[in-house]
């Protein structure tokens, strides 16, 4: 593969950790589904590129579902969800995004300085595209600890199961099998996470987690 190559494949993979730390940024319910969804077309056009250089026809599927569910399909029906679940604009946070937003950018270098250490005897450019899916993976985690509202830590859970994807491709791709059992895994965590807004809103008349824990601690 030649150098061109992997400068587009670290070009999409930086981009997906910028855009990653734009989810964390997001106050707003709206905005941040839309830059999930262009998150997952980054994903998308990262797979596709790693498709054509490493001649693995069977990745372009797995392109082709992170477009269509992750770009399409998911950010729609979590459109629909906040606005039948009547959920207000803004993004509840546990920790204010300054605080956050510096977090993640140390989980970043973090990711850097540990994947580049312990796989010194790999390839340069694997090393850096696993430092890279790592970085997506921690700052997916980080928004799932940071966010209160739940549909934000769905998303969370989504972003930090794209760095895994990114991963899997850039060390040479994996199984088509495993691919399909993913895709089918986030749909089944889709659908059981959608019917969990609905309890929580139904019971709580709110989607806040803290009213979990409020409610915990009323009963103790």
């Amino acid at each position: 593969m030649d150098k061109f190559a992997f400068d587009v494949a670290h070009f999409l993979a930086g981009t997906l950790v910028l855009v990653s730390l734009m989810l964390l940024y997001q106050d707003r319910l709206s905005a941040l589904l839309n830059v999930f969804a262009f998150q997952a077309v980054m994903l998308a056009l990262s797979v596709a590129w790693q498709a054509y250089v490493q001649h693995a026809p069977h990745l372009y599927l797995t392109a082709a579902i992170a477009l269509s569910v992750k770009a399409i399909i998911i950010p729609v029906a979590l459109h629909r969800m906040i606005r039948r679940l009547g959920i207000h604009r803004e993004v509840e946070t546990a920790v204010n995004i300054g605080p956050t937003m510096l977090g993640g950018l140390a989980l970043v270098a973090l990711s850097m300085v540990v994947i580049l250490r312990v796989t010194t005897q790999s390839d340069i450019y694997a090393r850096e595209d696993l430092a890279f899916a790592l970085s997506v993976v921690l700052l997916g985690l980080l928004m799932m600890v940071t966010r209160r509202n739940a549909v934000s830590q769905v998303v969370g859970f989504m972003s930090l199961e794209n760095g895994l994807i990114l991963a899997a491709t850039g060390a040479k791709g994996m199984p088509f099998v495993v691919e399909i059992s993913v895709a089918f895994s986030v749909l089944v965590a889709f659908i059981v996470i959608g019917v969990f807004l609905f309890r929580i809103r139904e019971r709580f008349d709110s989607v806040d987690l803290q009213a979990l824990d409020d409610f915990r601690g009323e009963r103790r």
